[in-house]
């Protein structure tokens, strides 16, 4: 079974940056929609940014220009950069992946995931 295994997380002030990673556990056959999301406390889960199996890239407004996506094929590794963060920015972050892509990747809908890490915390502040 696929695995997924978050790291890179922390305590940094207003104005920095972190770069969160995303071990899979092995190469993902065919297309596959990855992403991330996160849960602040007495939030519910939401989507940060994806990657879609076309290759197409998404983010929440609430990210756009700061965060970046991306990822790294030969390592199986899917990466978070985020600058510029902000208080609001402070949650647990969660890598995910789910067979398939299309508008429910790029609308990153939390039902819609098949695998999840466990998260790794941020905490921002000011």
């Amino acid at each position: 079974e696929v695995q997924l295994v978050e790291s890179g997380g922390g305590s940094v002030q207003a104005g920095g940056s972190l770069r969160l990673s995303c071990s899979v556990s092995e190469a993902l056959p065919g297309r596959y929609c990855m992403a991330w999301f996160r849960q602040g406390p007495g939030n519910q889960r939401e989507g940060v940014a994806d990657l879609d199996a076309d290759g197409t890239i998404s983010y929440a407004d609430s990210v756009k220009g700061r965060f970046t996506i991306s990822q790294d094929n030969a390592e199986n590794t899917l990466h978070l950069q985020m600058d510029n963060l902000r208080p609001a920015d402070t949650a647990k972050y969660y890598c995910a992946a789910s067979f398939g892509g299309g508008v429910w990747c790029r609308d990153l809908l939390v039902g819609m995931f098949s695998y999840w890490g466990q998260g790794t915390q941020v905490t921002v502040s000011s």
